[in-house]
């Protein structure tokens, strides 16, 4: 198998993949190429300035009191000025709505934790925890049996 890349700013963006037969990586990339906005970037305020964070450090975006948040890998909240539902339209398929705040970057998640109450958290890899409800897990189990 052969790989090319064209890095030309002048011409239109195509992806062209020849194959002897589609197969579950040739699916696999026809999606990852579609999902592709050419945004890989949230414009979020640290502290005071306007930072473009990577949709790959993005850990969880949520809501607290009516302010939308960027949870980071070092775990720091980032300002985001945009309500949850325009932000859900900006992100790639790997974010998973896990209750009805939160939006989760799957690839960041390190493990759901139950308690004995039965209320599931999600643990992600910088530390934070947040819950997720009995309806979007549901979803989360199936999302996650289909593959």
């Amino acid at each position: 198998m052969k790989f090319t890349l064209i890095v030309d700013p002048n011409q239109e963006e195509q992806v062209v993949a020849t194959v002897h037969h589609p197969s579950e990586l040739t699916a696999k990339i026809e999606e990852l190429v579609l999902q592709h906005s050419g945004d890989n970037a949230l414009p979020v305020y640290a502290q005071e300035d306007l930072v473009y964070l990577p949709f790959s450090e993005i850990e969880c975006i949520t809501v607290v009191e009516g302010k939308t948040y960027a949870i980071d890998t070092k775990g720091e909240h980032n300002r985001v000025r945009l309500r949850l539902y325009e932000v859900e339209q900006l992100l790639p398929n790997g974010f998973i709505r896990i209750n009805k705040s939160s939006l989760a970057n799957q690839s960041r998640l390190e493990r759901f934790a139950a308690s004995y109450s039965g209320a599931v958290d999600a643990v992600f890899k910088c530390g934070y925890r947040e819950y997720v409800s009995r309806r979007c897990f549901a979803e989360i189990k199936r999302r996650f049996v289909q593959k």
